[in-house]
């Protein structure tokens, strides 16, 4: 589990002296409308800042769909009904190489399910590189499925 804290900016991701995270700097900020542009604007609360111990550090970014201007279509990418990025069984998309895994692939969900998706995703590209894999199969996916090229 987890803490939710909202309205929160993250200043800065402070590691140690093997470059893993440490703790993370933070100050608290409240939203205020900026009525000459005519959107709300974020504000600093000055002496609200404080720190937060870490190990890791996951970022959960949802939105409605991946941005498909830009990299996505200037590769050929090819998105389901809902605009994400379309993959097979194996992970892999319509291009030769390129997988796709997480919320870009599955849609927005749970950090734990896009969490799942990758190391899947992990071991299909290992599989597709090397033709077997050591790593473990995830959770609630007991057989995964063999690689194929992507069915149109």
């Amino acid at each position: 589990g987890g803490d939710r804290d909202f309205n929160v900016l993250t200043k800065r991701f402070v590691g140690n002296e093997d470059n893993n995270v440490k703790y993370l700097e933070c100050v608290r900020v409240e939203w205020l409308e900026d009525e000459a542009l005519g959107r709300l604007n974020m504000k600093e609360i000055p002496g609200s800042e404080f720190t937060i111990e870490a190990d890791a550090v996951f970022l959960a970014m949802g939105f409605i769909h991946p941005q498909h201007d830009g990299l996505l279509d200037a590769l050929g990418v090819d998105y389901d009904s809902r605009g994400n990025v379309a993959a097979n069984g194996s992970m892999q998309t319509n291009l030769a190489k390129v997988f796709a895994c997480g919320d870009m692939q599955r849609g927005q969900s749970l950090v734990v399910h896009a969490i799942a998706s990758g190391r899947r995703t992990a071991r299909q590209i290992d599989i597709f590189l090397s033709g077997q894999s050591n790593l473990p199969t995830v959770r609630g996916y007991a057989r995964p499925p063999v690689l194929t090229a992507m069915q149109h």
